[in-house]
């Protein structure tokens, strides 16, 4: 009998895991090879306008695959529910038997997503943030910032989003932990901050190369089919650090995808979150570089996600 999870007891499990570590060695054990990582299948959606993901494998020499569905509907705000939605699969890697089912309604795979930034922003984030820039201030944007503060203390944060009512509701749920300024368009954020977050399903860049100040690093989250794309592809030909959390990935969807089929950066320039985390000659070396990271979403954070949340579930509960 598989044992089934719900929202509310993977939200409490998750009070007690280090997700960031975690994360962090996903990524290795994918750039190191040793894991199983099929291609992303996806559904897009025209009317509502929508999406799904299934991402699945196994790290190899394990005890669990995962397989996972994650939706996005970014018109589910207008009736009154999340805009992601899915659940995440465990199955047994020894005999096939499925052993868990987390109906997390698309929680863990934001968070996940939250957790690989904090990776990035260790690697790659200046030293000196002198304010926190995010262009989408939907879920993803909220737990990049909160995710973020386990890495930098900064407190000053710029925030831009098609939406104003969106922009005014974020500053103010979290004006009492930040301070917190609405820039009037997207230039305004590449004036003021030196780190800088973009979540949007944008189909067109938001951020120009010319608007982007030396030492600047960014995450870019929201690029993750063919369509999607955030940046100027020009942002990645005058960054001097380059990185993605899947190169197959990127050759198919992303912000890479995008720079390398236009010509503006060719492929050579990329480097591998994972491969990046173990050699110290790969990361950010001065306070002037521009830095970006690309983040299309790996099978493998929800492999370690859904893994540590359902054995931390059989702990509790021998």
């Amino acid at each position: 009998m598989a044992t089934i999870i719900r929202l509310e007891k993977i939200k409490s499990i998750l009070e007690n895991l280090d997700l960031v570590t975690a994360i962090e060695e996903g990524f290795v054990q994918y750039s190191n090879n040793n894991t199983v990582v099929p291609p992303v299948g996806e559904l897009l959606f025209e009317e509502p306008k929508g999406e799904a993901h299934i991402k699945y494998g196994y790290i190899k020499n394990d005890d669990y695959f995962v397989i996972k569905i994650a939706s996005g509907f970014y018109d589910n705000v207008k009736l009154g529910i999340s805009s992601s939605q899915g659940l995440m699969l465990i199955f047994s890697q020894k005999t096939g038997e499925i052993k868990g089912v987390l109906l997390d309604e698309g929680y863990l795979t934001n968070i996940r997503t939250a957790a690989a930034g904090a990776v990035v922003a260790k690697y790659f984030a200046p030293k000196n943030i002198k304010a926190i820039g995010i262009i989408g201030t939907g879920i993803q944007g909220r737990l990049q910032l909160e995710y973020l503060q386990k890495i930098s203390p900064c407190k000053t944060v710029w925030i831009w989003d098609r939406h104003i009512e969106s922009a005014e509701q974020f500053k103010n749920e979290l004006k009492g932990d930040y301070e917190i300024h609405i820039a009037k368009d997207t230039s305004e954020i590449g004036k003021h901050c030196n780190f800088i977050l973009t979540t949007t399903p944008s189909e067109m860049a938001l951020i120009k190369a010319v608007d982007i100040q030396a030492g600047t690093h960014i995450t870019a989250v929201g690029s993750d089919t063919p369509e999607k794309q955030e940046l100027e592809s020009a942002i990645l030909q005058k960054a001097a650090i380059v990185i993605s959390d899947s190169i197959p990935q990127s050759k198919s969807r992303g912000e890479i995808y995008r720079a390398t089929t236009d010509g503006t950066i060719t492929a050579d320039k990329v480097v591998e979150l994972g491969t990046a985390i173990q050699n110290s000659k790969l990361h950010r070396s001065n306070e002037n570089q521009i830095t970006v990271a690309d983040l299309t979403g790996v099978a493998v954070q929800d492999i370690v996600i859904t893994k540590a949340v359902y054995l931390n579930y059989l702990d509790a509960n021998s």
